[in-house]
């Protein structure tokens, strides 16, 4: 049998962050989080039994982090996730002429199912997306390509995109590299020497990881070979996690807790890096840099540098495009 001849389809690329609210207000910050406390990928609870907690979640919590939304909001560009994820699709766009980029959230807006039907009415026939993760969760990773294909699985669209998903990158060079640039370029500004480096990701309950969540074992590659890229000896550094929520047992050591523990035993000067995040965001910013700082230094700590996030750093953009490339090879 003989092919017909044919152009080379059309390949979009589109980068999946988690998401930010509309805006930094109450009822902003309930509608994203009832969005995001709703999937079963996030909290896998019973149904019968989250939703009645939900409830009393959405009449409390909104509020409080709306304040805190306040704090690291700008009133031009938005929350910071939002800012930094405009500037890395649109940096990525210009290094793919062929290729437009764009960006969606898998919570709030712009929708992954907005962005994806609009590149399907452009008459783009191949998507390769790339969930923002280098470590992959269910809860971040999964719940990306979920609301992907929910998309896909509207049996009113009549033409379906083949889709090219990105896999996590926990040891790729290009990302590792990225990673020491900006964590060096950091280390010369400070005019201290740091007691010790704690390497912050976000955590997940460690029931996730026992029930087959990959997540702790992609945590663990990112950081052996980010220690092993800086040269740093055992004793200078420990992982932690951060963002605990709920009554359960989650991956430890908890971030805070250890930085208290540093300071009591009179380690004053601590960098902490939080390499699992590729953009700045509420929890990098203000819980780290604001709630973990002070409580630190409530503990007896002295300084405490939060090293920035990937963002838009020249070498994180260069570690985008040689991924995107290697796994969009035959496409983009």
């Amino acid at each position: 049998m003989r092919y017909l001849e044919r152009s080379k389809p059309k390949t979009a690329i589109l980068l999946i962050q988690l998401g930010t609210p509309d805006a930094p207000d109450t009822p902003s910050l309930k509608r994203y989080l009832r969005q995001f406390l709703s999937d079963k990928r996030v909290v896998d609870l019973n149904r019968a039994l989250w939703w009645p907690i939900l409830q009393i979640i959405l009449f409390f919590r909104p509020k409080k982090s709306a304040e805190k939304y306040r704090e690291v909001w700008n009133p031009e560009t938005g929350s910071p996730l939002m800012h930094f994820t405009k500037i890395q699709a649109q940096k990525l766009d210009e290094r793919f002429p062929n290729n437009p980029v764009c960006f969606a959230m898998t919570y709030g807006n712009p929708s992954v199912d907005s962005v994806t039907k609009q590149l399907i009415g452009q008459g783009f026939e191949q998507i390769l997306a790339l969930p923002m993760y280098p470590q992959y969760s269910a809860t971040t990773t999964a719940a990306a390509t979920d609301a992907l294909f929910r998309t896909l699985l509207n049996p009113l669209l009549r033409r379906v995109p083949a889709i090219r998903v990105v896999p996590p990158h926990p040891t790729h060079p290009a990302y590792i590299n990225a990673l020491k640039t900006r964590l060096e370029e950091e280390l010369s500004k400070i005019d201290w020497k740091p007691d010790h480096i704690v390497i912050s990701f976000h955590g997940i309950p460690k029931r996730y990881c026992k029930l087959g969540d990959l997540y702790a074992r992609d945590v663990k590659q990112t950081t052996s070979a980010l220690v092993k890229a800086m040269q740093w000896p055992r004793h200078y550094w420990n992982q932690t996690f951060q963002s605990i929520f709920g009554r359960e047992v989650w991956l430890k050591p908890y971030t805070n807790e250890y930085l208290e523990e540093l300071a009591r035993e009179g380690k004053k000067n601590v960098v902490v890096l939080a390499p699992g995040f590729t953009a700045d965001c509420l929890e990098t910013i203000d819980e780290i840099g604001r709630e973990f700082r002070e409580e630190f230094e409530h503990a007896g700590g002295e300084k405490l540098h939060l090293v920035p996030c990937l963002n838009d750093h020249p070498a994180w953009i260069d570690a985008m495009e040689q991924i995107i490339r290697e796994e969009g090879a035959g496409w983009i």
